[in-house]
């Protein structure tokens, strides 16, 4: 008896995998921004200050501030992505309620267009239009699932979290040291930190990895060097 064709074990096709890369690509954004921002705090106060406790101070601050603008950000963003996704679901069904002739002619001319033949995609149409008509026009139309918007408070969560994570590793790295070895271990913290966060990022997206990781250790220590000599212009150290 020959198989029935499926889905490969290894693809992932089953629902909720659009909206799950996005918090994970939102919580590997967070866990970014924590190290860079963290780490240009610290390091420009320690370039002013000797004074332990107020690097931690300002470390801490840091920390807790951007991980709450982190959230708000990414709860109104996306926030305003679910409610353009639920306008745009209101408005395809009311015109399938008012028009479905018009709206599966419209849905066979999406199929024409990826190139099945006339005739079998008003088939196709017709049969998903039978089964489901909302979730077919949301589909092939406004690539939506309507049955797995977009969280934000997923994605509030994650940038937080991650945020948080993220920003501990400069705050400790700079903390724990003698004066004289802070700087320079919270650097190399920093990149050891960057180049994991730049090949996860480049993997969810599908890049390749050596530039975002480039990419993202240049930013990450030009942030460094920038706010340490500014932090010198205020103060004394020892580096």
């Amino acid at each position: 008896m020959e198989a029935r064709p499926g889905p490969h074990p290894a693809e992932p096709h089953a629902g909720g995998v659009g909206e799950r890369l996005n918090w994970l690509r939102a919580g590997v954004l967070g866990a970014n921004d924590g190290i860079i921002s963290t780490a240009g705090l610290v390091v420009g106060v320690a370039g002013a200050t000797t004074d332990n406790r107020a690097i931690l101070i300002a470390g801490v601050a840091g920390l807790v501030a951007g991980s709450l603008s982190m959230a708000g950000g990414e709860y109104v963003s996306v926030s305003t992505q679910r409610d353009t996704e639920r306008a745009l679901l209101l408005k395809e069904k009311r015109e399938l309620a008012d028009m479905p002739e018009a709206e599966e002619r419209e849905l066979a001319g999406i199929y024409v267009e990826k190139g099945l033949s006339p005739k079998l995609a008003a088939e196709v149409a017709r049969e998903l239009t039978e089964k489901d008509a909302l979730r077919a026009h949301a589909e092939a139309e406004l690539q939506i699932d309507p049955d797995n918007l977009t969280s934000p408070w997923q994605a509030a969560w994650a940038s937080l979290v991650s945020f948080a994570i993220g920003s501990l590793l400069p705050l400790l790295a700079i903390a724990l040291p003698p004066v004289t070895m802070r700087v320079w271990a919270c650097a190399a913290a920093v990149v050891v930190g960057l180049v994991i966060t730049g090949a996860v990022s480049a993997r969810l997206g599908g890049a390749k990895a050596k530039a975002a990781v480039i990419r993202n250790v240049g930013v990450g220590c030009l942030a460094m060097a920038v706010t340490y000599w500014i932090g010198v212009l205020f103060g004394v150290t020892v580096l």
